[in-house]
């Protein structure tokens, strides 16, 4: 049986120019700092851009933002999103608090999708989305609900979190979903192209690398500051990427 749900998400998106989803194979690898330093580098540029935080195993993109807990999505035949920094703003935790949200299978599915028909994102250039990590059940749903997807993929010079990676990328690829490129996030030795190479092998675009900075952990909840640590040149990057790239 089909869910009526499911058409109205297309209605939600239909003014949304493009759907971006910062993806990574597994947790740890800066993946909402990403996320949001992207969107907030878009909307500073002039975009219409939100920000939805769909993060099951924990959204983070509030603490990030320094939301305070008085901005709050309205109410208007659904949900309007926040306003924050310039962004539309959305997030799991306006629904989960900071109670852990143990979801499995078709909650997780029941979840997003309600999420996903509610949200009155109105007209938006990009909407950024924070994945949970992974290939679970929200990526297989927003897959299915959501046609313009297109994935962006964070992970650390680790060659363990690189391994997910590839099966990320070989799902994503088998699913025939665009995949814009990979970052290598928290970057230490700046001569090793070993992430850059092995991208190359899987046919993906390397789009760039971000330094590992301490100043960025200092940035968090204060947004302003977030773009002026070694996020702010590869951020500028990847934006230039998603203008060039319109599909």
């Amino acid at each position: 049986m089909i869910d009526p749900r499911a058409s109205i998400i297309g209605e939600r998106l239909a003014k949304t120019g493009r759907v971006v989803a910062v993806s990574s194979g597994k947790g740890g690898v800066g993946k909402s700092m990403v996320a949001t330093a992207l969107a907030l580098g878009l909307a500073r540029q002039g975009f219409r851009v939100g920000l939805f935080d769909v993060d099951f195993t924990g959204p983070s993109t509030h603490i990030i933002l320094g939301v305070s807990q008085d901005v709050q999505p309205k109410e208007d035949r659904g949900l309007v999103p926040a306003k924050v920094e310039g962004l539309c703003y959305m997030s799991l935790v306006y629904f989960i608090g900071n109670r852990p949200a143990p979801l499995r299978g078709v909650d997780v599915s029941n979840a997003l999708i309600e999420l996903l028909a509610v949200t009155q994102w109105g007209k938006l250039d990009f909407l950024i989305v924070d994945m949970p990590p992974g290939i679970g059940d929200a990526v297989l749903d927003l897959v299915r609900l959501v046609k313009k997807i297109e994935f962006l993929i964070i992970t650390t010079p680790s060659l363990l979190a690189f391994e997910v990676v590839k099966k990320q990328a070989a799902l994503l690829e088998e699913l025939g979903m665009p995949i814009i490129g990979v970052v290598e996030n928290m970057k230490q030795d700046n001569n090793s192209r070993v992430i850059e190479e092995q991208t190359k092998q899987l046919g993906l675009r390397y789009l760039s690398a971000v330094a590992f900075d301490p100043n960025i952990e200092k940035a968090i909840g204060d947004p302003a500051k977030l773009l002026d640590t070694a996020l702010g040149e590869p951020i500028a990057n990847l934006a230039k990427v998603l203008l060039g790239n319109k599909m």
